[in-house]
């Protein structure tokens, strides 16, 4: 059974930073592509960033430049650099990964950007 837990959110200003972290387990974690996506108050699910099993990345246009998503394959672990904050990255973090036809989440991790 895939089990996926955030951590790292908080409370930050803007122009500061934070990394994320989502410990898998339950699958072998190298072989699969992951996935961010956030949830903002009042709006929709969205797409933030993927980083595929060869550690190629893609991002969403509004934190390309400023977010980074990387993996650390022995460590069962993905990350999220997320610099220059700004308070529209407010939002619950999600990963995410896709096996098959079955999609698993964690239970999301809050960052709130806020002077």
């Amino acid at each position: 059974q895939v089990q996926l837990v955030e951590s790292g959110g908080g409370l930050v200003q803007p122009g500061e930073s934070l990394r994320l972290s989502c410990l898998a387990s339950g699958i072998t974690f190298s072989m699969y592509p992951m996935y961010w996506y956030r949830q903002a108050p009042g709006k929709e699910r969205e797409w933030v960033a993927s980083i595929n099993a060869l550690g190629g990345t893609a991002y969403e246009a509004s934190v390309k430049g400023r977010f980074t998503a990387s993996r650390d394959n022995a460590a069962n672990t993905l990350y999220l650099q997320m610099n220059s904050l700004k308070p529209e990255d407010t939002a619950v973090y999600y990963c995410n990964i896709k096996i098959g036809g079955d999609v698993s989440w964690g239970q999301g991790t809050q960052v709130t950007v806020s002077s």
